[in-house]
């Protein structure tokens, strides 16, 4: 029996998008979710879900199109580069109802260098920073530094990866010629100090004047253990992530949150819709690193699957400028997401490009565990490969001991053909070292943590 009345557009094929359309799926409220373009995954287990393929996400007037069809009661807009695109604006200009900030609030994200100005002009935490269109220039102002932690950014979208760490000189002037492999999302580009600390990502519901902090996780970005190797949109992810306390966030709200709501009030430009944290825990306290204006991925993965609140609830909520009035609760477990890849990514993974994906029908009927497709499409009954992290395989736990354990046995049941699966096997390990003292100074032994609640 699907139920319901309400019938959900979400744009979009990556994990993010499919761990949202099963929580407007879960909604009593929803007939149908709709995908453009979804992925071999994200219709595969739930009958409410429906893929439009053929429809890419930059392809506008098709989603139109589907808005008109299908009767859509409202579309979720929740990847940066159709919220840059003004999606958001533009649907909302032809009448439909549309979750997402408009592409003037989401200037925090999809431009690093007028973010950064409105930081400072509103006092929130941040690094010191410069930013440059002329390469020679950046690299003249490199040489007068001493050899110190930068970072080198792109300002526009380059899908997580638009973030080079230099250790010296040496690097950051690489990083700086670098910044050209961006296209025009390096034209421009930032050289900020590296700032030493625990990073963590904290998601707010934000209704333009209101705001709620949902939860907290952490990303594994770079490709290989023991976080080495090149960026990437994200190798898994923990939530919640032990980094983040009370009183944490209690200083974020009030320190960051709060000024920036008011600051783009201010400048006419009210936030709605999901507001991410990009922040790092140094020895002089919280300091935000970036905005992101849309859940990430793989921190959604992790994160809407633990809400308890009807989803489309708390949409509505926002939309309707009514957050104060609702209370989002969340489940006790803990969750982590681990990111099966194609050999090879982030750079040349086309040797994995058609190959089969083994396993995955087995894996998704063991308890506790979720795989959200991404890079994957269904081809003859067989998952086959079209993406650089092709799934993200979820389990949950009491305690993070628990989560890990649970997602590397599932993981070790899934290949893809010709040994062409890559994965981190050490996604959570800060929270298992926080875990394993804790268990520790109160004398319980690791092989009790599993069942000790």
């Amino acid at each position: 029996m699907q139920g319901g009345s309400m019938n959900i557009l979400v744009i979009g094929q990556n994990g993010r998008e499919h761990a949202l359309a099963e929580s407007y799926a879960k909604s009593k409220k929803v007939k149908k979710v709709i995908m453009t373009p979804g992925n071999g995954l994200t219709d595969f287990q739930n009958p409410k879900i429906k893929n439009y393929p053929e429809v890419e996400m930059m392809n506008f007037e098709g989603i139109v199109k589907i808005c008109k069809k299908e009767k859509i009661d409202l579309v979720d807009v929740p990847q940066e580069n159709i919220i840059e695109a003004a999606y958001v604006d533009r649907l909302a200009d032809l009448g439909f109802k549309v979750f997402g900030p408009t592409k003037a609030a989401s200037q925090l994200e999809w431009d690093k260098e007028w973010s950064r100005n409105f930081m400072v002009k509103y006092n929130l935490p941040i690094p010191k920073f410069k930013s440059f269109t002329n390469r020679k220039e950046a690299i003249k102002y490199v040489n007068k530094l001493n050899d110190k932690l930068l970072f080198i950014k792109a300002t526009g979208l380059a899908y997580g990866k638009g973030v080079i760490r230099a250790e010296n000189k040496k690097q950051a002037m690489e990083a700086i010629k670098g910044m050209s492999e961006f296209g025009k999302s390096g034209e421009t580009f930032l050289i900020e100090e590296g700032l030493v600390g625990e990073e963590f990502s904290l998601f707010a519901l934000c209704d333009g004047k209101n705001l709620q902090i949902v939860s907290f996780a952490q990303d594994y970005k770079t490709a290989f253990d023991g976080d080495m190797g090149p960026n990437t949109g994200g190798m898994g992810s923990v939530a919640p992530a032990g980094v983040v306390t009370d009183t944490m966030i209690r200083i974020i709200k009030a320190e960051i949150f709060e000024p920036l709501m008011q600051g783009m009030q201010k400048e006419g430009r009210p936030y709605r819709g999901i507001l991410y944290l990009g922040g790092i825990l140094t020895k002089g306290g919280v300091r935000v690193i970036e905005f992101n204006a849309r859940w990430g991925d793989p921190e959604a993965e992790v994160i809407l699957p633990a809400i308890k609140t009807d989803y489309l609830k708390i949409v509505e909520a926002v939309l309707a400028g009514q957050l104060k009035t609702l209370k989002v609760e969340m489940d006790n477990k803990v969750r982590i997401s681990v990111a099966g890849c194609s050999k090879g990514y982030p750079r040349d993974y086309s040797k994995a490009k058609g190959k089969e994906v083994i396993g995955l029908d087995e894996v998704i009927k063991l308890p506790g565990i979720t795989i959200f497709g991404a890079g994957i499409k269904k081809a003859d009954k067989k998952f086959l490969v079209s993406g650089g992290r092709v799934f993200y395989l979820v389990a949950d736990g009491k305690n993070v001991i628990e989560a890990r354990q649970k997602a590397y046995q599932a993981m070790a049941l899934i290949n893809i053909e010709g040994d062409n699966l890559h994965y981190r096997t050490d996604i959570g390990w800060r929270d298992v070292e926080r875990l394993k003292n804790q268990l520790s100074l109160r004398g319980i032994g690791l092989s009790e943590a599993t069942w000790q609640s």
